[in-house]
């Protein structure tokens, strides 16, 4: 392959990094499942907006835990008058890069956000929308973060 577009996700944490947060929330897929990239970026923007509109900036962490590596292609066929003698069907059919996705397991985590014990269900209700964005089923699993003992 030539060369793999751009990914269109950029951003892989948004929020506040360093804070104090008690809670996880994760989005878990129940199928295995490719996520193209742009339905990644679809779901890294409704969250995050919603996020921020219901928490403010500086009381979540969302992190996207999965990277689209694998490039899909696409054999483009012509759709016109006279195109079977331009055409070659499936010979030489490689295709060109279209677009990238990413490979997810089921049990393994898309995108987690970290909040205090006040802002759980936003960040369930944030997550549920955004799962909307997906091409599976998925569900919402809320944990303690667990603090060192010491």
């Amino acid at each position: 392959i030539h060369g793999a577009p751009q990914p269109k996700i950029t951003k892989f944490t948004m929020g506040n990094p360093h804070g104090d947060f008690t809670h996880r929330v994760a989005l878990i897929p129940l199928r295995k499942v490719q996520v193209r990239h742009n339905a990644l970026e679809a779901l890294r923007i409704s969250v995050n907006k919603r996020l921020a509109d219901k928490l403010g900036e500086a009381n979540y962490c969302l992190r996207i835990k999965v990277y689209p590596h694998v490039v899909l292609r696409e054999n483009k066929m012509m759709a016109f008058a006279g195109a079977d003698r331009l055409q070659e069907g499936m010979r030489r059919a490689f295709g060109k890069p279209v677009g990238l996705a990413a490979r997810v397991e089921p049990g393994k985590p898309i995108a987690e956000v970290e909040v205090k014990a006040e802002g759980v269900e936003a960040a369930k209700e944030a997550l549920k929308v955004g799962a909307s964005k997906l091409p599976t089923p998925c569900a919402v699993e809320v944990s303690p973060i667990g603090q060192a003992a010491g």
